[in-house]
């Protein structure tokens, strides 16, 4: 008998595994200790399916006993992020551009995601130390806004910020990275939008989706907001074996995004963070996958294939060429 749901969030396996209706035998596959805790919005989980060990939503969330197969090539920080720590909450990573990871918290916990074991600051409050380094650095034209989640700040800190922001000069761009909106398409509230619109910046936010049923109205209204303030909105996606690595979904994700007014960029190849190798596609079939992308879609609706390399100076492109 399925659960109520009386919370936002997921955080208990067993309450979420009762509310998903599962069977002991597909409740052996769960980890019960992740190192990771769980944690699943409302919202996501009345899309899983019942029962479903193979739904693309329970995969991408939910701890699985794969998660603890050690694997050298796979690493606590795939990406190094650390190593480009300028202050306590402020990354350097690429000309021109400063990110700011604005909070530790999420709205979910993606099993791939390779900030999960990120040493972030939690005891300085506020981004005065972050705001001065930006001020001072004159060639940076966009603050990329990342976390965690920068939507799971409250407003009384994320208001300040971006009142702050907008009044350096030499900055352009603010640029959103959420996934928060998966979660909650409510967390676009009235105050919020009011001040995202009294904004001189160029605004621009990426939602990060990876599978067509994390859509639907709900979030296609929270867009249409951000779109009546001339926001540019944005997708990057994580192609993860299991949940999006066929044409037919990555297809259908593309012309999902566009009806609700965003624009595909970014497919990401996987980061190697540990616990999540079960995930990993290899390259060379990404590549396939993007080949027949191009082949049933307009270009500007095939994204970017991108992985992230420690010390490159962008993103690198994956490219067919590139590995004959």
């Amino acid at each position: 008998m399925a659960v109520p749901l009386k919370n936002k969030t997921f955080t208990a396996i067993d309450t979420l595994l009762d509310f998903l209706e599962f069977s002991e035998e597909n409740r052996a596959l769960v980890w019960r200790r992740p190192r990771f805790p769980l944690m699943v919005p409302r919202r996501l989980a009345e899309k899983m399916g019942k029962n479903d060990p193979t739904c693309p939503l329970f995969l991408q969330f939910v701890p699985l006993l794969k998660e603890t197969a050690s694997l050298e090539s796979f690493t606590l920080e795939p990406v190094n992020d650390p190593l480009f720590r300028l202050g306590p909450k402020y990354l350097q990573k690429y000309a021109g551009r400063s990110l700011i990871l604005t909070t530790k918290a999420c709205a979910m916990h993606c099993r791939y995601c390779f900030r999960q074991n990120f040493p972030y600051e939690t005891n300085a409050g506020g981004f005065s130390e972050e705001l001065d380094l930006m001020k001072k650095n004159t060639t940076l034209h966009e603050v990329i806004l990342s976390g965690g989640d920068p939507l799971s700040l409250k407003n009384s800190s994320l208001i300040p910020l971006l009142l702050e922001l907008d009044t350096i000069s030499h900055l352009q761009i603010i640029r959103f990275h959420t996934r928060t909106l998966i979660a909650d398409p409510n967390r676009l509230d009235a105050e919020l939008l009011s001040c995202l619109a009294r904004l001189k910046k160029n605004v621009i936010f990426v939602v990060h989706v990876n599978h067509p049923l994390e859509l639907g109205e709900d979030l296609t209204e929270a867009f249409d907001k951000l779109k009546d303030l001339k926001i540019i909105l944005l997708s990057q996606s994580v192609l993860l074996k299991g949940v999006n690595d066929d044409v037919f979904t990555l297809e259908k994700l593309s012309f999902d995004l566009f009806r609700s007014g965003v624009l595909p960029y970014y497919l990401h190849q996987l980061d190697r963070v540990q616990g999540a190798s079960h995930f990993e596609v290899p390259i060379e079939e990404g590549l396939e996958l993007v080949e027949q992308l191009r082949e049933r879609l307009p270009g500007y609706l095939v994204p970017r294939y991108v992985q992230e390399i420690p010390n490159q100076p962008s993103k690198t492109p994956l490219l067919k060429e590139a590995v004959r």
